[in-house]
């Protein structure tokens, strides 16, 4: 099989047990392809954790899951030099923290201190952790999916701006339309019929070798962006930074608008999002699809926005009807 059909058997096996979150499967397997890290919030109940499992248990892949409390210490999630004793002696050696894995859940970041948040973000960043002087590099395959609760602010430290920025994406779950419900409620109930009946089951598929995803990202790297729609993507990110050249209303909602940083990651999720339908070259369209996405958690918006109930989604519909299309 190509690498193209892996992934898309890796999105149709996701999909089986994910109903009604199609738009969010998509954005997890452009994360994964891409080599970003996602910010997916939600209100409890939306599939976020299974949502992230599901990719784990169909890809050749170690998981871990890190539940951000209060009184986490980085070294929980880091790891840190133990001291094991020998004959005669003994020495110091490095016990790897659940950071050190291929697929990382970190389940609602925003209730870490701000050291944790840190520590974790460094690592996602710069893909290695320092301890005791000696630096530890991730795997090759290496992807964290952070979940926030948008609701429950009490006992919670906010991320800093200028560290969301650090996500490749910001993933919004909204509630599945009523249908999907329903067949939400019948694959549960499948499930737990199924754990409970003894009867012997059928042996599950083939995971999906990492090697897929590596060859996924080579043709990725080979997708075409014309010189029209790379200036296209350019223009959506700076716009953000001279909202005043285009209406008065983006220059009284927009305080700081996206980093180049912005601009990188609306190129490779653009591509992404190209390869995944099945195309060698980038159209406005696939930027379109994923500009929310990339510039959600990038854009500050001033008092006055947050007074009139404005959110950063409108400001970005307002950014798209602006800026000229190639």
């Amino acid at each position: 099989m190509s690498a193209h059909e892996q992934i898309e058997e890796l999105r149709t096996r996701m999909g089986e047990s994910i109903i009604g979150q199609k738009d969010v499967i998509e954005r997890i397997l452009i994360g994964l392809l891409a080599n970003g890290n996602l910010l997916v919030e939600g209100l409890p109940g939306l599939a976020k954790t299974r949502a992230i499992k599901a990719l784990a248990n169909n890809v050749d892949a170690d998981f871990s899951r890190i539940q951000f409390t209060p009184d986490l210490l980085p070294s929980d999630v880091t790891g840190t030099e133990v001291y094991f004793q020998k004959d005669g002696g003994g020495e110091f050696r490095f016990e790897p923290g659940p950071i050190f894995s291929n697929i990382v859940l970190g389940d609602e970041i925003n209730r870490a201190p701000a050291k944790v948040q840190a520590a974790m973000l460094e690592a996602m960043e710069e893909r290695q952790v320092t301890v005791a002087g000696t630096t530890h590099k991730m795997p090759p395959l290496f992807m964290v999916m952070a979940t926030q609760n948008p609701v429950e602010q009490e006992g919670t430290y906010p991320l800093p701006e200028a560290q969301m920025d650090r996500f490749l994406m910001h993933v919004n779950i909204v509630y599945p339309p009523v249908e999907d419900e329903v067949k939400i409620i019948d694959l549960v109930r499948g499930e737990e019929i199924a754990v409970q009946d003894d009867a012997p089951r059928e042996e599950p598929p083939a995971r999906i070798p990492q090697q897929a995803v590596f060859d996924a990202r080579k043709e990725i790297g080979r997708i075409k962006v014309s010189d029209a729609v790379q200036r296209y993507m350019a223009d959506l990110v700076y716009a953000t930074r001279t909202p005043q050249k285009y209406s008065e209303d983006l220059d009284r909602w927009i305080d700081v608008g996206g980093s180049p940083r912005a601009s990188l990651a609306l190129d490779k999720c653009s591509r992404t999002h190209a390869w995944l339908q099945s195309r060698v070259f980038v159209d406005p369209e696939d930027v379109r699809a994923v500009v929310h996405d990339v510039l959600r958690h990038r854009l500050m918006l001033s008092y006055e926005a947050q007074g009139e109930g404005v959110s950063a989604d409108a400001v970005i519909d307002a950014l798209v009807e602006q800026v000229a299309l190639p």
